[in-house]
């Protein structure tokens, strides 16, 4: 086994140091874990359960799904079904806010993908609260936000009962987030876990870390119109940069399937069984690079899911 360190001083003995370009963060999720695995896209229950077999055959310790369609691309028993998995294992689903801009009869999102969550009107940011709403009334305890206004109306939700005060509201990376004050921005309109920009440096991470206490979301392999990267190598020093991060993995030459559903057949179900089976090439290089940051991600398992995570309550 090869670790970071042993690679970094073999390329300085060959006269090509490698760079450090931040310390570690230091920090942690409730848990004690520096990091962890997120699936998205993962559209509906038979998706999930497809995610949920093929972690356990791999072994792979998945904390979060979310999914893309949205709320109000689901039927409530699928909501249901979807809450059960999740509280039965331990692992947050995160559902994405009904409307958005890139589906309604604008113009301007069928030309760039910068407005695509937005919500166009007032009444859009309504149908989000209902979404919103519902989610929260069949057992979910997390929702993923595009919007800014949303996300701010939504924390207001919480602070007065409306909606749940453990409520987790993870903003998506189709609300530009690339630096420290846009991430010190989002944390004052509510946001408890953001979703930072697919092509940022280890120092731009490192500098949105410094600005927040959040948890950071982070594409490592990224989809194709997101970019399509693929940062396998990288995760350590972005672990060490981000911590605490959770690792995004998204799939490169894959159809977008938005929004989903039967007419997809069994794609849905393969694309998460792939993204399960890229996690798990992330943690074998993670053991192999840097084996006590791997250990920290399962050494303080507990009997119960940890506080900081959104686990549905059914």
């Amino acid at each position: 086994m090869t670790s970071l360190a042993d690679l970094h001083a073999l390329m300085a003995r060959l006269g090509h140091p490698v760079v450090q370009a931040a310390s570690p963060a230091g920090t942690s999720f409730a848990d004690g874990a520096p990091y962890r695995f997120e699936i998205p896209s993962v559209e509906g229950p038979a998706v999930l359960e497809a995610v949920v077999a093929e972690a356990d055959r791999l072994g792979v310790p998945v904390a979060r799904t979310s999914q893309g369609s949205g709320v109000m691309m689901l039927t409530d028993d699928e909501i249901s079904d979807m809450a059960r998995i999740g509280a039965e294992r331990g692992i947050e689903v995160n559902l994405f806010l009904g409307p958005r801009a890139a589906w309604d009869t604008g113009g301007q999102a069928k030309l760039t993908q910068a407005v695509g969550a937005a919500a166009r009107g007032n009444a859009m940011v309504a149908a989000c609260v209902a979404d919103a709403l519902r989610a929260c009334s069949l057992g979910i305890r997390s929702l993923l936000v595009g919007d800014l206004g949303t996300l701010e109306v939504l924390r207001t939700l919480k602070e007065d009962g409306t909606l749940p005060a453990n409520l987790v509201l993870k903003t998506s990376v189709l609300l530009p987030l690339t630096n420290g004050p846009t991430a010190a921005i989002l944390e004052r309109l509510g946001a408890t876990t953001v979703n930072v920009g697919t092509d940022l440096t280890i120092p731009h991470l490192a500098e949105i870390r410094a600005a927040t206490r959040l948890p950071i979301d982070l594409y490592l392999e990224v989809p194709d119109d997101q970019g399509g990267f693929v940062r396998f190598y990288e995760a350590v020093e972005i672990v060490r940069a981000t911590a605490p991060v959770y690792l995004k993995m998204g799939l490169r030459n894959a159809p977008n399937i938005y929004p989903s559903g039967g007419h997809l057949g069994v794609v849905p179900r393969e694309l998460g069984r792939e993204r399960v089976r890229r996690a798990a090439l992330v943690q074998r290089l993670i053991e192999q690079l840097d084996p006590e940051l791997a250990k920290r991600l399962t050494a303080q398992r507990a009997p119960s899911p940890p506080s900081d995570l959104g686990v549905p309550e059914v």
